[in-house]
């Protein structure tokens, strides 16, 4: 009940975009790509410290050593994620199914691979430091697993995408 009451935060922050994305129909098409990547993205780092604490192998004492390794394996993997996302975008989306307006494609093209780049690293650090912090209070860090961690990104995915939207279209 928590998840589905806290993805209420999602479909509101679509809704308070929605006159804004009226104007860039083309981003609304990328949301389900975005939510999907820093869930699965949050997911994978929440997993492998859920293990690491299970194993004994990650104390609350290690988490600036978690964040920093966790950011840098965000860094590479949000690099790779654009740099692929946007040549799949020139190629297919513009060039093969017109998705984008020509004269847009550029800027379109950039929200969403800095969104995904942004998404990936803010999942990542969200996906390490939740199950470190539950174990710390006294909860079963498995508890921030997926969905919880998933619905979280999801949350705040929307919001940066439809800010840098907001900040390079100029909407």
């Amino acid at each position: 009940m928590l998840l589905m009451i806290s993805a209420t935060f999602t479909g509101a922050i679509i809704s308070s975009f929605e006159s804004k994305l009226t104007i860039f129909p083309a981003l609304i098409a990328f949301i389900p790509m975005l939510m999907d990547t820093g869930g699965n993205s949050g997911s994978q780092s929440s997993v492998t410290i859920i293990r690491g604490i299970s194993l004994g192998d990650i104390e609350f004492s290690d988490i600036f050593k978690v964040i920093w390794k966790e950011v840098r394996v965000a860094l590479c993997c949000s690099t790779a994620l654009a740099a692929v996302n946007f040549i799949k975008l020139w190629l297919v989306d513009y060039i093969m199914l017109r998705t984008f307006d020509p004269g847009k494609q550029i800027p379109e093209i950039a929200v969403v691979c800095i969104t995904l780049f942004c998404t990936v690293i803010v999942a990542k650090f969200i996906g390490c430091v939740l199950p470190i912090l539950a174990k710390k209070i006294g909860f079963d860090p498995a508890v921030m697993a997926s969905p919880f961690i998933t619905t979280i990104v999801d949350a705040i995915s929307l919001f940066i995408y439809f800010r840098i939207a907001i900040l390079l279209l100029g909407i």
